[in-house]
């Protein structure tokens, strides 16, 4: 199932951020500033979730609590699974994710909120497969041969396989090792969708979020995927491309270049985003077009989401993560995660999508 994307320009999906917003003005809602600022905001606010947006949130935090100063926001970057989790159980009042509610989590996030779920994208990045290996400071790899690494079918650097791709490359005999995530994650969905789409069979578990094969080496969250990778020799993982630090990071075969992770190219790949059918007004979950051969395109995006109720029983918590999810779509907010993660800001047609969602917020 491909789970993930970003950027539209759908009329249909444009008329309904106009109807929310018209709608939330004439109910004599005040609308917020650009940076979601309002220092009659108190309180403590929780979540929990994607630990791809950590550094994100931590830029977030600091702008948000600058704006209100009797604030606290404290974020859990315990995985999108475990966040979701939390959040539909009532633990947090709002929750990142890499990967959108599925149909049985939407039923029970009514439930959990007694209205709708708004589900905004907010974080976009590529993710970078990344690797540590004594003497090679550059690696193309195809999408089969990426997908047939971590299937486990190609266990040594020198593959025919791998050189081919990398023809000026002096590549050990070196054994490769994995790396994935041990805990349910977004980031493997979107890394298995990609796989699972491109690869051409070399990956054939499908779109996962929980990694499904024994063997190579297992990490908690992302800085644990990184650290086993920077840690070792051989070794070959996936992350947020914002957090791969020293680490080398592979180039992807996109129709006949070899395309590096940034976040411009990361953007570039949202343009084909679709609705997903079926939800919500305040739902803007999307999907992406994973084989495009468009010069230019980083195939391998993460898209992750903030999830929150669209009616809190607390009138002040509802205007709280109001207020937050304000500042995180905010241009301010926006540019604060590009600064410190790397992110790739939201267009501002988008914008105006989500921020219309946010707006209908509210107590009960």
């Amino acid at each position: 199932m491909n789970r993930t994307s970003l950027r539209t320009t759908a009329p249909a999906v444009t008329a309904f951020a106009l109807a929310l917003s018209l709608s939330a003005c004439g109910a004599g809602n005040e609308e917020p500033s650009s940076s979601g600022s309002d220092s009659s905001l108190t309180g403590t606010l929780a979540g929990a979730g994607a630990s791809s947006q950590e550094a994100a949130v931590s830029a977030w935090q600091a702008g948000f609590q600058t704006n209100n100063p009797e604030v606290t926001v404290n974020y859990d970057p315990a995985g999108s699974g475990a966040g979701r989790e939390q959040f539909l159980a009532g633990g947090v009042a709002f929750a990142g994710s890499d990967a959108y509610l599925d149909d049985e989590e939407l039923t029970t996030a009514a439930e959990r909120c007694g209205s709708d779920v708004v589900e905004v994208p907010v974080y976009v990045s590529p993710i970078a497969v990344i690797y540590q290996l004594e003497g090679v400071d550059e690696l193309n790899l195809d999408a089969q041969t990426i997908g047939a690494i971590f299937q486990g079918d190609i266990t040594s650097w020198d593959d025919p396989a791998i050189a081919e791709t990398n023809p000026d490359a002096d590549l050990p005999s070196t054994n490769i090792t994995p790396v994935h995530r041990s805990d349910d994650s977004g980031t493997t969905e979107n890394f298995t969708a990609y796989l699972d789409e491109a690869s051409d069979g070399g990956w054939s578990e499908g779109a996962i979020e929980t990694w499904p094969i024994d063997g190579g080496e297992a990490a908690q969250g992302t800085s644990g995927v990184v650290a086993a990778v920077g840690n070792g020799d051989g070794t070959i993982g996936y992350a947020d491309a914002s957090q791969a630090g020293e680490l080398g990071t592979v180039k992807v075969q996109v129709g006949e270049e070899f395309t590096e992770p940034t976040p411009e190219a990361a953007a570039l790949s949202l343009d084909a985003a679709n609705p997903v059918e079926g939800r919500g007004e305040t739902d803007l979950a999307l999907d992406l077009n994973r084989t495009s051969t468009e010069a230019g395109v980083y195939p391998i995006v993460l898209v992750s989401y903030q999830l929150a109720c669209q009616t809190y029983e607390d009138a002040a918590e509802a205007e709280l993560v109001k207020g937050w999810l304000t500042y995180v779509a905010s241009e301010e907010g926006q540019q604060a995660s590009a600064d410190t993660a790397g992110s790739a800001p939201l267009s501002p047609d988008f914008s105006e999508q989500v921020n219309a969602a946010i707006e209908t917020i509210a107590g009960a």
